[in-house]
């Protein structure tokens, strides 16, 4: 039997400033965002993507988030030390973090791990999953017959990219889902659709969901106190 092909490790960590800061002298804030940044913009090569999400506006519980993939585990930990060695860090809450992994599916004929691949699209839509047991009681052709269902659907919506990756005994969900997106409220007519297959009756939990746009570190931070009327799209 073939070695498998190396996978990639992918997290997303979740940040939420204490509304506190918002009221530190502006030069004071300025210099908590630079320092945070160029923590991110360092580290970032040593990534294979390395991606800062705005969510402000729109969730209470979070403002803006990382979608980090690497090979290596011990960069999630070292670049974590690295960002918590930033002043801005003190005033940062992290409400959610998930961890995964690739692996080839069960359901296509890929024999190695899938590499997660961004298209850089404008939106990305973030949840984790997780299957009622009873799934996985399913004859498995009766479950690639669910699957091939999904999946047909999934290319009806050209626009859309997903990036499915696992995390069964290394955190508290069985999937990791990621949507590219042009649009969110395209990425709506497809979880609708999706939701009269056959497979969707076998969903324990797909919350909670996030929405978030592509954005430069720095646009991120400055939407944190307002400083970004508006929030520049990175090349």
């Amino acid at each position: 039997m073939d070695e498998p092909a190396r996978g990639q490790y992918v997290a997303y960590t979740f940040y939420r400033v204490d509304p506190a800061w918002r009221r530190l002298p502006v030069e004071e804030r300025n210099a908590h965002k630079d320092a945070f940044a160029e923590a991110v913009e360092e580290w970032a090569p040593r990534f294979d993507h390395l991606q800062t999400f705005t969510v402000t506006g729109v969730r209470p519980d979070t403002d803006f988030f990382h979608w980090k993939i690497t090979e290596r585990y011990e960069d999630l930990l070292e670049l974590g030390a690295a960002l918590n060695a930033t002043p801005l860090a003190g005033w940062l809450e992290t409400p959610f973090s998930y961890l995964a992994t690739t692996k080839a599916s069960q359901y296509t004929s890929a024999r190695r791990a899938r590499r997660v691949t961004p298209r850089n699209s404008p939106y990305l839509v973030v949840y984790p999953f997780v299957k009622v047991r009873p799934w996985y009681a399913l004859p498995q052709d009766d479950r690639q017959r669910a699957m091939d269902e999904h999946i047909r659907i999934g290319g009806e919506f050209p626009s859309i990219h997903n990036h499915t990756t696992y995390s069964f005994g290394i955190d508290d969900q069985e999937f990791m889902t990621a949507f590219e997106c042009d649009e969110p409220a395209d990425f709506m007519h497809l979880m609708l659709t999706l939701r009269d297959t056959e497979a969707s009756r076998y969903t324990e939990r797909d919350t909670p969901i996030f929405v978030g746009r592509r954005v430069s570190t720095r646009a991120a931070l400055d939407a944190l106190d307002g400083v970004a009327a508006a929030i520049p799209r990175s090349g």
